[in-house]
C-alpha cells in the first residue's frame, strides 16, 4: 500500500544510497559471508573504493528492514577524536504513517552510556521531539545523533549518572564510555 509516509521513506532511502557519505556501506542479509560488525553484515563495493579514499564516510548508515519500510536498522560509528571513537552502535528507527509530519521513534539497540540516552535506548534529542521538522530525513536524524555523542546536553539528562559524571568527573565518564565502545564490537 502506497501512502505519503511510505513514499517519503523510499525517497529518503534512495537519497541515502546516492549520498556520497552513505554509499560506501550497505547492510545486506545475514546469509552472505561478509564482514560482520556488531551483528550486521556489510558489503564494501569495489566501485566505491576510490571514492572512499577521496571522500571519507560520515560514519552513519541506515536501511529499511526486509519486510517493513517503516522499520529501519541503522549504524553509527563513534565520531573521531571523541570517547566514542571506534564504537559501532546499532539503532532502530520506527516510523509511523504520519512521517514526515511526525518524528520517528529512534532507539539504540547497542548498550549506550550517554547523558541523553535512556536506559531503554531512547534518545533525548530536540529534533526527535519538540523541534521536529518535516524537512529532516534519515541522514539528518543519524548525523544529529552522531553529533550528540560528542556534544551531549547534560542540562536535559535522560541518564542522570552519565550527566553527573560528564560534568563532574570526565575521566570516569570516559572510562564508562570506553567500556561500551569495547562492548559494541561484540556480536549481540
Amino acid at each position: 500500500m502506497s501512502t505519503p509516509a511510505r513514499r517519503r521513506l523510499m525517497r529518503d532511502f534512495k537519497k541515502s544510497q546516492q549520498d556520497k557519505a552513505l554509499t560506501w556501506l550497505t547492510v545486506v542479509p545475514k546469509s552472505k559471508d561478509l564482514l560482520t560488525l556488531n551483528g550486521y553484515r556489510y558489503f564494501f563495493s569495489s566501485s566505491h573504493q576510490t571514492r572512499l579514499q577521496e571522500d571519507p564516510p560520515a560514519g552513519v548508515s541506515g536501511a529499511p528492514t526486509e519486510d517493513n519500510i517503516l522499520i529501519w536498522n541503522a549504524v553509527i560509528f563513534g565520531p573521531h577524536d571523541t570517547p566514542f571513537e571506534d564504537g559501532t552502535f546499532k539503532l532502530t528507527i520506527r516510523f509511523t504513517e504520519d512521517y514526515p509530519n511526525k518524528p520517528p521513534a529512534v532507539r539504540f539497540v547497542s548498550k549506550m552510556f550517554h547523558p541523553n540516552v535512556y536506559a531503554d535506548g531512547g534518545i533525548c534529542l530536540d529534533i526527535l521531539q519538540n523541534r521536529w521538522s518535516p524537512t529532516y530525513d534519515v541522514s539528518a536524524i543519524l548525523t544529529s545523533i552522531q553529533s550528540l555523542l560528542d556534544e551531549p546536553n547534560p542540562n536535559s539528562p535522560a541518564n542522570s549518572l552519565a550527566a553527573q559524571l560528564y560534568q563532574q568527573n570526565k575521566r570516569e565518564y570516559e572510562k564508562k564510555v570506553s567500556a561500551i565502545v569495547e562492548e559494541s564490537w561484540m556480536n549481540e
